[in-house]
Protein backbone atom coordinates (compact mmCIF):
# COMPACT_ATOMS: atom_id res chain seq x y z
CA UNK A 1 0.00 0.00 0.00
CA UNK A 2 1.30 3.36 -0.94
CA UNK A 3 1.54 5.77 1.95
CA UNK A 4 3.10 8.93 0.89
CA UNK A 5 5.97 10.92 3.26
CA UNK A 6 4.58 13.61 3.78
CA UNK A 7 1.86 12.31 5.34
CA UNK A 8 3.66 11.93 8.81
CA UNK A 9 3.93 15.73 8.72
CA UNK A 10 0.40 16.88 8.77
CA UNK A 11 1.30 20.25 10.58
CA UNK A 12 -0.52 23.16 9.29
CA UNK A 13 -4.26 23.85 9.90
CA UNK A 14 -6.60 25.30 7.09
CA UNK A 15 -9.93 25.93 6.71
CA UNK A 16 -11.55 24.19 4.33
CA UNK A 17 -14.21 26.78 2.35
CA UNK A 18 -17.06 24.68 0.49
CA UNK A 19 -18.78 26.89 -2.59
CA UNK A 20 -22.04 27.79 -2.09
CA UNK A 21 -23.97 28.53 -5.44
CA UNK A 22 -26.76 30.89 -5.53
CA UNK A 23 -29.02 31.50 -8.12
CA UNK A 24 -30.57 35.24 -8.10
CA UNK A 25 -32.37 36.72 -11.61
CA UNK A 26 -30.95 33.79 -13.70
CA UNK A 27 -27.17 34.84 -12.58
CA UNK A 28 -25.02 32.45 -10.43
CA UNK A 29 -23.15 33.20 -7.84
CA UNK A 30 -20.41 31.25 -6.26
CA UNK A 31 -19.55 32.43 -2.37
CA UNK A 32 -17.09 30.44 0.17
CA UNK A 33 -18.73 30.44 3.06
CA UNK A 34 -16.34 29.93 6.66
CA UNK A 35 -18.09 26.70 8.23
CA UNK A 36 -14.99 26.56 11.06
CA UNK A 37 -13.79 22.87 8.95
CA UNK A 38 -10.23 22.73 9.80
CA UNK A 39 -8.19 20.34 7.69
CA UNK A 40 -4.24 19.79 9.02
CA UNK A 41 -2.35 19.19 5.81
CA UNK A 42 1.32 18.82 4.74
CA UNK A 43 2.04 22.19 3.09
CA UNK A 44 4.85 22.04 0.31
CA UNK A 45 5.29 25.22 -1.37
CA UNK A 46 7.10 26.22 -5.18
CA UNK A 47 7.79 29.61 -4.43
CA UNK A 48 6.04 32.39 -6.88
CA UNK A 49 6.15 32.90 -10.02
CA UNK A 50 5.94 36.27 -11.40
CA UNK A 51 4.83 37.62 -14.78
CA UNK A 52 4.41 41.23 -16.46
CA UNK A 53 2.05 41.36 -19.02
CA UNK A 54 0.90 44.74 -20.33
CA UNK A 55 2.06 46.50 -17.17
CA UNK A 56 0.43 44.56 -14.56
CA UNK A 57 2.62 42.26 -12.46
CA UNK A 58 1.13 39.05 -11.19
CA UNK A 59 2.31 36.78 -8.98
CA UNK A 60 1.09 32.94 -8.85
CA UNK A 61 1.81 31.00 -5.22
CA UNK A 62 1.81 27.50 -5.83
CA UNK A 63 1.76 24.70 -3.28
CA UNK A 64 1.24 20.70 -3.22
CA UNK A 65 -1.17 19.68 -0.61
CA UNK A 66 -1.18 16.17 1.54
CA UNK A 67 -3.73 15.22 4.00
CA UNK A 68 -6.02 12.30 4.78
CA UNK A 69 -8.71 11.55 2.51
CA UNK A 70 -12.12 13.64 2.40
CA UNK A 71 -14.90 12.99 0.06
CA UNK A 72 -15.85 16.33 0.57
CA UNK A 73 -12.32 17.54 -0.93
CA UNK A 74 -13.12 18.65 -4.67
CA UNK A 75 -11.25 20.68 -7.18
CA UNK A 76 -14.09 23.63 -6.20
CA UNK A 77 -13.07 24.14 -2.89
CA UNK A 78 -10.68 26.84 -1.71
CA UNK A 79 -8.37 26.76 1.31
CA UNK A 80 -7.98 29.42 4.01
CA UNK A 81 -4.67 29.87 5.85
CA UNK A 82 -4.15 31.06 9.25
CA UNK A 83 -2.31 34.21 7.81
CA UNK A 84 -5.53 34.89 5.78
CA UNK A 85 -4.34 33.95 2.30
CA UNK A 86 -6.95 31.90 0.22
CA UNK A 87 -5.88 29.59 -2.22
CA UNK A 88 -7.72 27.51 -4.98
CA UNK A 89 -7.52 23.76 -5.69
CA UNK A 90 -6.31 23.66 -9.19
CA UNK A 91 -6.17 19.92 -9.86
CA UNK A 92 -8.26 17.32 -8.64
CA UNK A 93 -7.55 15.69 -5.83
CA UNK A 94 -6.35 12.35 -6.19
CA UNK A 95 -6.81 8.97 -4.11
CA UNK A 96 -4.07 7.62 -3.56
CA UNK A 97 -3.48 4.09 -4.78
CA UNK A 98 -7.98 4.69 -4.33
CA UNK A 99 -7.62 3.18 -0.71
CA UNK A 100 -9.75 6.36 0.84
CA UNK A 101 -6.29 7.05 3.37
CA UNK A 102 -4.61 10.03 1.55
CA UNK A 103 -5.23 12.59 -0.77
CA UNK A 104 -2.39 14.48 -2.83
CA UNK A 105 -3.57 17.98 -4.78
CA UNK A 106 -2.29 21.69 -5.76
CA UNK A 107 -3.21 24.99 -5.05
CA UNK A 108 -2.05 28.60 -6.11
CA UNK A 109 -2.72 31.98 -5.22
CA UNK A 110 -2.64 34.74 -7.51
CA UNK A 111 -1.34 37.92 -6.20
CA UNK A 112 -1.61 41.12 -8.81
CA UNK A 113 -0.86 44.76 -8.96
CA UNK A 114 -1.15 47.20 -11.47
Amino acid sequence: MYRPKQIAELRTPVKLLKPKIEQYNGVATTTYPETGDIVFVNWKTFGGTESNVNGVISIVDTAEITTWYRPDITANCRLLRDDGKTYQIISEPENCDLGNQYLVFKVERVKGSG
